[in-house]
């Protein structure tokens, strides 16, 4: 396993935890936390994936991924009403999540041959379209698209700061830990 292959399952699993907490807030029982757990998890790498022509998609066969998502929502349903004091640790490591599907879904489009624009908005898609799906099946507003919400355009801006920095050979900087 690789330095990303950890960063990547770490992202997996926070993603997870995320969306079987997002279940329990909806009160869904334990078989709706992990689909809604997976969804979170998986969704925007999925889409990614189908729109670049990527097969298969990202999480086929990743026995790992799968026994992460089942973990996530164990945990989360072990929680039965304390689950508010983890709001602010699953924001920020919300946050982080999507930083490196950000930069995760613009590396995997590069490598598909997409051009800057495109793979910029693959990697923004990477980052929020599993919150979005998940909260669509707990018939939520997506967060996503709420006023006041910066998620995607946090992506966005991160994504083209990373871009930029590329263009401009500081790759070495940016990819270190990943060489």
């Amino acid at each position: 396993m690789t330095f990303l292959d950890g960063i990547i399952y770490t992202g997996i699993a926070i993603f997870a935890l995320s969306g079987a907490f997002k279940a329990r807030t909806f009160k869904l029982d334990v078989f709706g936390g992990i689909v809604v757990a997976f969804i979170t998890a998986y969704g925007g790498g999925t889409l990614r994936d189908v729109l670049i022509g990527a097969g298969p998609v990202n999480w086929i066969n990743d026995n790992i991924a799968l026994i992460l998502v089942f973990t996530g929502s164990f945990i989360a349903f072990l929680f039965k009403e304390n689950m508010n004091r983890f709001k602010r640790t699953i924001f920020y490591t919300d946050a982080f999540g999507i930083g490196l599907y950000t930069v995760w879904g613009i590396e995997v489009a590069s490598k598909h041959g997409l051009n800057d624009l495109y793979s910029l908005v693959m990697g923004v898609i990477t980052a929020t379209f599993g919150g979005l799906l998940a909260d669509i099946v707990c018939n939520a507003v997506p967060n996503l698209l709420k006023k006041g919400e910066l998620y995607a355009t946090a992506c966005a801006i991160g994504g083209i700061l990373y871009i930029a920095l590329k263009k401009f050979r500081w790759s070495i900087i940016l990819t270190w830990p990943f060489a």
